[in-house]
């Protein structure tokens, strides 16, 4: 007879003794384990409560940090870091030092047409900047949506509230000029044209402005509040529109507007012919016409170093003209090819050495205001009207005292972004 098999049943059941004995083992063995996993627990917590310690809280911190103040808006570190990625990308690191500033007053610049604008009722909408974001593939860090939103309210100020601003016509004057390096040139070109020589191809001659050497002089109409932009001045377009039309040339002297010309004067005070080397002093002048006002006052006994420290336009160092002991390819060509001459005397002061590489402040504008009257403003005439209104516009707030500006860059700060900069 077969056995039956009995499944699912103990062979035999425990008694009480032993389940309590077993109960007992495993809460033990549960005591045991959960000593050991707080052990291990507290173990981890003081390793991990280290490494934050060390690393990770000296690391935050300074991300936490306030950078900027703008009224009652803060950017701390990590924004800052952000923006520097972001606009100075492809710099490299060691050059990073020289935009800190820079960036710091554009975050500053930035949420001041953000909050200006919005007195004006000009806004932009997170989709808006959502949108650009996408369609340029920018990154989606706030640093980068905020340089993103001043760009498009930028646009938005121009085409809509400076726009409203500018009338469709205006009193405009056809303007000829050119930009010459003095007084004494603006008359010897005078001359040439009361002789019969064309204005226009004296200009394109001799004009050291680029953009009037372009057109050959001829500006041809322009509303009021266009010339200074255009020509990089500040003292043409108030005069023109402030005087009557005339045939005649007529001189506007402008001692801010650079031109790439000065002349030299130099005197060789030592050489060294083992190194190479000559001891100078110099002095980086405007104009010809005001290197020989300089040479007849050295001829009348005044001193060089005195007349350069009021006069030149050169580097220069404590001991004003004396540029010290220079090598070959320390300053431009012109300059080398006087100093290491072997035939140029010591102690010699030269005479005027014309050098085009080099940029000097001053000079005369040479003007004709011919016709005048009442035009319609051009496109491109209407966009620098806009563009110098928008520049005035963010000017005055920049300088409004009732804005609070506070940027809190220290030495440590600025070498901690240097090193968390990424490029």
């Amino acid at each position: 007879m077969a056995k039956k098999k009995t499944i699912g049943r103990p062979k035999h059941k425990p008694t009480k003794r032993q389940l309590s004995s077993w109960q007992k083992q495993k809460r033990r063995q549960r005591f045991i384990i959960g000593i050991g996993t707080s052990v291990i627990v507290v173990a981890l917590a003081l390793v991990v409560a280290g490494i934050y310690n060390q690393w990770y809280i000296p690391q935050s911190k300074p991300l936490k940090e306030t950078v900027v103040e703008v009224n009652d808006t803060r950017f701390n570190m990590a924004y800052y870091i952000d923006t520097l990625d972001y606009q100075l990308a492809g710099i490299p690191q060691q050059q990073v030092s020289l935009f800190l500033d820079i960036i710091a007053d554009g975050i500053q610049q930035n949420e001041l047409i953000r909050q200006e604008a919005l007195k004006l009722g000009v806004t932009v909408s997170d989709d808006e900047i959502s949108e650009e974001i996408k369609n340029n593939e920018l990154p989606g860090n706030q640093a980068v949506r905020d340089i993103t939103r001043t760009q498009l309210l930028v646009q938005k100020l121009k085409e809509g509230y400076f726009n409203d601003q500018v009338p469709l016509s205006a009193e405009h004057r056809y303007i000829m000029t050119m930009f010459l390096e003095s007084e004494s040139q603006a008359d010897e070109v005078r001359d040439r044209l009361a002789a019969g020589e064309d204005f226009s191809q004296l200009a394109g001659e001799l004009s050291l402005d680029g953009y009037t050497l372009e057109m050959n002089g001829d500006l041809d109409w322009k509303p009021h509040g266009v010339i200074d932009g255009l020509l990089l001045t500040s003292v043409l377009d108030e005069y023109v529109f402030s005087n009557p039309v005339s045939e005649a040339a007529v001189t506007v002297r402008d001692a801010e507007k650079t031109k790439d010309l000065g002349y030299w004067l130099i005197e060789i005070l030592e050489k060294n012919e083992e190194t190479g080397q000559a001891r100078v002093r110099a002095m980086m002048l405007a104009s010809e016409e005001e290197t020989q006002m300089i040479i007849s006052r050295l001829s009348g006994g005044e001193d060089f170093t005195t007349l350069a420290e009021e006069y030149s336009q050169a580097w220069s160092d404590e001991d004003g003209a004396d540029l010290g002991w220079l090598a070959a390819g320390g300053a431009s060509d012109v300059f080398d090819e006087f100093v290491f001459d072997s035939e140029t005397e010591l102690n010699v002061v030269s005479g005027p050495i014309r050098d085009e590489s080099i940029s000097t402040a001053g000079g005369c504008w040479l003007l004709k205001i011919p016709d005048g009257g009442v035009r319609e403003i051009s496109d491109d005439d209407r966009d620098l009207i806009i563009e110098k209104a928008m520049q005035e516009w963010l000017d005055s707030i920049l300088e409004d005292p009732e804005n609070i500006l506070i940027i809190y860059l220290d030495e440590e700060m600025r070498e901690f972004a240097i090193s968390r900069f990424t490029g």
